[in-house]
């Protein structure tokens, strides 16, 4: 055995399960542009869909914008009945001028119903995607991402923020669209009607933008602290409820409330201030559109009296100067909604940026049908942070049936020892192997299919009994399942409930107790019937009767295949095969129980701090 020195392992930090500093995402964030491509991008699945929404907008579009024009024709057949009241109103030419207006109109709400149509489904299915690929992303992301991120902050990326996108996407594709393509179709009819009225309604425009991406500007910025203020007020919630009875018991109600309070005074101001700011476009807009409003109508008014225009098209005129800003009005008070659905897309796009575990060897190596458990640790270093070595130059090697205890202190090494095989985290250097092939030329899938795991923290989902242990082999059959449940003596306890093995369990297993918790684990892994096994204080939430029962059946599973335990009560390993003794990330001894109790070394003070130390005074 080789000698190590290390630190322990970093703790996490209070809020979630971060490691110090590693809370919340601290990166800068992609600019508006970047993000807002980057999402459109996700559309070009769509883009022969999204052809023929466009087209069904021209079309659309173009039937709206006709409208005035033909509606004006109207004005002149009236004003022209008006002053000469001798040939009168030709109200037959009138109620074909209205007829076909009528025609125009439901033709151009229908073209655009379909249109949005379709648009939905394009947003859904774009959506469907995302959700799909962070999904996906969430199962290449090595565990030591999991470690920094508090998982309310997680959730909300996954949830709120993914929601957030697809509300924004539905609410602005379409009047997006339709706005800029209703802008083109207005002013192609300006300038057909009036060239100068056109040219002075389009002065509006250089300030329209100015105006729109000063304040936008601003907004922004409101908006990405308003979704990671949110990301935390939901790490904090998640974190208080799940942990409510400890904050009850240690009396720290006042201390949570306090930390809500504050948190959610800073997602109020963030709000506010992006709300209040991007609020700002809208009156901006109003009077920027007022204004060209007024001037048309003075100028139209002169050109009338003139001669050189008609009143019909004066007023088919005004109609669409209004419907030139109008649009650009709808496109700013989007821009609000905008600037927060690309503010979530840059913290889900963080995300699927993250940085990924290795890939599996594209020619992976699969175990030898007569599978033996012979683990091997050649040489391997290992450490969370690169400026803090845990394990350095260990060796060890567990025989095929043994039983190898890991002991120490907490903080030792022991849990990371084991992670290590599970290849939750990679090696720094040297390699481990299993029947002589090291697991990196391994599938992560077919390595963890020949272990089977029980943790200190159970994990049962909501679901039945029945449908949790055989969670440890699918297709499991109903006598496999009740052999399992009486080899972990799980069976007595079902068989009392009204339900029994169809009794439901809530996903926080709040309808059992922990110790039944952790022998329906126990049960699972008996199921999975795997070669290797690792138990990381498997009966820690038993009772003493139930862990001598658990004790024996630990022995049966582990008669057939190589263990690894992590113990803190030392009585439950005394037949372990190998004792290795941990302390400060390094191997101080190794041997059996009897081996190392003789050499009085740190196994016995240990052993001793156990089983004589509460009999010293204090």
């Amino acid at each position: 055995m080789s000698t190590q020195t290390a630190s322990p392992r970093p703790q996490p930090s209070p809020m979630g399960r971060g490691f110090p500093g590693m809370g919340m995402p601290v990166g800068k964030a992609e600019n508006f542009g970047v993000s807002g491509r980057r999402l459109l991008d996700r559309m070009r699945p769509e883009r022969v869909v999204l052809t023929v929404v466009v087209v069904l907008g021209v079309i659309s579009v173009g039937f709206a914008v006709a409208g005035p024009k033909i509606l004006g024709h109207a004005t002149d057949i009236i004003f022209t009945g008006v002053l000469d009241p001798r040939a009168g109103i030709d109200f037959t030419a009138l109620a074909e001028v209205l007829t076909w207006v009528m025609v125009l109109f439901a033709a151009s709400s229908l073209f655009a119903w379909v249109q949005g149509r379709l648009l939905t489904g394009v947003v859904q299915r774009v959506v469907y995607r995302l959700r799909e690929d962070v999904e996906a992303k969430l199962h290449r992301l090595p565990l030591r991402y999991f470690d920094g991120q508090p998982r309310g902050e997680l959730l909300s990326r996954v949830t709120n923020d993914i929601d957030n996108i697809s509300m924004t996407l539905q609410q602005t594709l379409s009047q997006m669209l339709t706005s800029l393509l209703m802008v083109v179709g207005v002013l192609v009819m300006m300038f057909t009607i009036s060239p100068l009225l056109a040219l002075i309604a389009l002065a509006v425009i250089p300030l329209s933008v100015v105006s729109t991406a000063q304040i936008g500007k601003r907004a922004q910025k409101k908006f990405i602290a308003q979704w990671r203020q949110t990301g935390a007020l939901n790490a904090h919630i998640e974190e208080a409820f799940t942990g409510h009875q400890l904050v009850t018991v240690f009396g720290r109600q006042q201390e949570s409330e306090a930390e809500f309070r504050r948190r959610n005074e800073e997602l109020y101001e963030s709000a506010s201030g992006a709300q209040f700011i991007s609020g700002l476009i809208m009156p901006s807009m109003m009077f920027l559109s007022n204004l060209s409003y007024v001037v048309v109508a003075v100028i139209g008014g002169l050109r009338i009296t003139s001669g050189a225009m008609t009143l019909g098209e004066v007023q088919a005129f005004i109609q669409y100067s209004r419907q030139f800003t109008q649009p650009l009005t709808q496109v700013a008070s989007m821009a609000n909604l905008m600037q927060s659905g690309v503010a979530s897309a840059e913290r889900v796009f963080e995300l699927l940026d993250a940085e990924e575990q290795d890939p599996d060897p594209a020619d992976a190596e699969t175990l030898p049908a007569d599978r033996r458990g012979r683990v091997e640790f050649e040489h391997i270093s290992f450490s969370y942070r690169p400026e803090q070595p845990l394990i350095e130059d260990l060796s060890l090697v567990a025989e095929p049936g043994h039983t190898v205890a890991i002991v120490g202190p907490t903080g030792a090494g022991k849990t990371t020892l084991v992670n290590l095989i599970m290849r939750f985290y990679e090696l720094d250097a040297g390699r481990i192997t299993l029947d002589g092939l090291d697991i990196t030329r391994m599938r992560r899938e077919d390595l963890r299919s020949q272990i089977g795991m029980v943790l200190q923290d159970t994990w049962l989902f909501g679901g039945t009994i029945r449908d949790n242990i055989a969670y440890g082999k699918p297709g499991a059959t109903e006598e496999e399942i009740i052999r399992a449940a009486q080899a972990a003596h799980v069976d007595h306890f079902v068989r009392t409930l009204p339900d029994g093995y169809d009794t439901v369990i809530d996903e926080e297993g709040t309808n059992v107790s922990a110790g039944e918790k952790q022998l329906l684990t126990i049960a699972r892994a008996f199921l999975a019937d795997p070669s290797l096994l690792i138990l990381d204080e498997a009966t820690s939430s038993v009772d003493t009767r139930t862990e001598s029962l658990v004790q024996h059946a630990m022995a049966a599973l582990r008669s057939a295949r190589t263990s690894f335990v992590i113990a803190h009560r030392l009585s439950t390993i005394r037949d372990a095969h190998l004792i290795l003794v941990m302390e400060s990330g390094r191997i101080v001894e190794q041997g059996t129980h009897a081996q190392l109790l003789e050499r009085e070394g740190a196994y016995h003070r240990l052993y001793s701090a156990q089983f004589a130390a509460a009999a010293d005074p204090v």
